[in-house]
């Protein structure tokens, strides 16, 4: 098609940009529809999730996996650091952020389910162990019982060996989740990191680096 003298024809808009769109409308939408299971309305900055992704091993064949990864901010920081021939597993509950993973990050394996199951969606999958968790999942808004299952599963599944890495929100810590989260961890993994203040995050957060889960007779 050929344009008239004087015509203005907007020029396409690049891929990243579009991506990026469709990418906080998918947020969005599930922020709108499920609000006590996204914890955010933005997707986490580049730097909170460099920051997460810090203990995604770069040699080997490492298995990852992430826990509400949302529309795949994290994701995509993972695959970058991760070797050939590993894998890269996503478990999301939300149906419709899940197909947008899939869509979106065609290498990421995506599951759409809960992560209180995560040791038997990873066992259907043939994975007993992994090398690292890391999790986008609004501990804040979850009561004792589902915070304290999930980290079970956690430990479950990374063993002595693997790594834990999630975060929270700076003005949500007066919550008493939040509060009650941070003593769970420093009750179920022996080394807890707090990492310093990510201030440019949508809202601020931090980082806790968690490794080594306790036995059980040192929980108690």
């Amino acid at each position: 098609m050929t344009s008239e003298p004087g015509q203005h024809h907007p020029a396409p808009r690049p891929h990243g940009e579009m991506d990026a769109r469709a990418a906080r409308r998918a947020f969005l939408t599930a922020a709108v529809r499920r609000p006590a299971q996204v914890g955010a309305v933005v997707p986490s900055s580049a730097r909170l999730a460099a920051l997460l992704a810090s203990v995604v091993p770069r040699e080997g064949s490492p298995v990852v996996v992430e826990l509400g990864p949302g529309t795949g901010a994290i994701s995509s920081v993972i695959a970058d650091r991760l070797p050939a021939g590993s894998r890269h597993i996503a478990v999301e509950l939300d149906p419709t952020m899940a197909d947008y993973l899939r869509r979106s990050h065609p290498g990421l394996e995506v599951i759409n389910g809960d992560a209180a199951k995560l040791s038997m969606l990873l066992a259907e999958r043939g994975v007993l162990q992994v090398d690292a968790v890391i999790s986008g999942l609004p501990w804040a808004l979850f009561d004792r019982q589902t915070q304290h299952s999930i980290l079970g599963q956690v430990t479950n599944v990374i063993g002595s060996t693997g790594a834990f890495t999630t975060f929270a929100y700076l003005h949500g810590m007066p919550l008493s989740a939040a509060r009650r989260f941070r003593r769970t961890l420093h009750d179920t993994f022996d080394e807890v990191v707090v990492s310093r203040t990510v201030w440019r995050n949508m809202p601020p957060a931090f980082g806790y680096i968690c490794r080594r889960p306790a036995t059980p007779a040192a929980r108690g």
